[in-house]
């Protein structure tokens, strides 16, 4: 109904043919559900974005918009408030159709081919495995997805990435973070870079690390594989 109401309204301004303003784009055209029911079922605000260019008052622009909408079986009613925002009471016969509309269409209902193809890639959620996972990781996965499903829904092409974060520097440092919490049984000696990890995620990490390996801490092979990530976690 909100694509239909824009096209109604699209048609209005052409028809008006008023010099003082050029007839907007169809996407800048916005239609949107009212928060109040007395205030009809959608409402515009054209006229107030228009009024400036057209030189005219807002709200007498909205009275002429609305004289020179085309006739539609769907829309009962139309009137201005406010300033000049114009509401829309739509028919009961304008639901039927709709519901029908959903039924014939399926799972198709709702798609269009508006994003024309056009390649997107979206790119969302990175559980960074240096810190604890959280309610906004969950969060950012489902609005990502969301997002991405509803791009596809209007013909983009959609392509999703989703970061691991599971190499690199930050988990060079990470890795030095975990062997300082160890520090007073094995790396007396280690300094714990500047740019470590504090929380207090870390210290059972560690800990379980520790009741896995042991002794073998100690050996030159742990040794000899620190070094390059205490160099790295310091940025040399």
């Amino acid at each position: 109904m909100k694509q239909q109401l824009e096209e109604l309204l699209l048609s209005a301004l052409t028809r008006m043919g008023d010099a003082s303003f050029a007839t907007p784009q169809r996407d800048s055209i916005i239609v949107e559900r009212t928060r109040d029911a007395q205030h009809g079922d959608f409402a515009t605000n054209i006229a107030l974005r228009l009024a400036k260019a057209a030189r005219r008052n807002p709200r007498e622009l909205a009275q002429a918009i609305v004289a020179a909408l085309p006739p539609n079986p769907l829309v009962a009613r139309t009137e201005v408030a406010g300033a000049g925002f114009i509401n829309f009471f739509l028919a009961k016969q304008a639901y039927a159709d709709e519901i029908a509309r959903i039924h014939a269409e399926g799972a198709r209902y709702g798609r269009s081919t508006r994003g024309e193809g056009v390649r997107v890639l979206l790119e969302f959620v990175s559980a960074n495995p240096t810190g604890p996972l959280h309610v906004g990781h969950g969060r950012q996965a489902a609005y990502g997805a969301t997002l991405a499903g509803l791009l596809d829904a209007v013909g983009f092409s959609v392509e999703r990435e989703y970061y691991v974060n599971d190499a690199g520097r930050q988990m060079d440092i990470f890795a030095v973070s975990v062997w300082r919490a160890l520090s007073r049984v094995v790396f007396e000696k280690l300094a714990f870079p500047t740019n470590g990890y504090r929380g207090d995620y870390v210290q059972p990490i560690a800990q379980l690390l520790l009741a896995q390996e042991g002794t073998r801490f100690q050996t030159g092979r742990y040794r000899d594989r620190l070094a390059p990530a205490a160099r790295c976690a310091r940025g040399r």
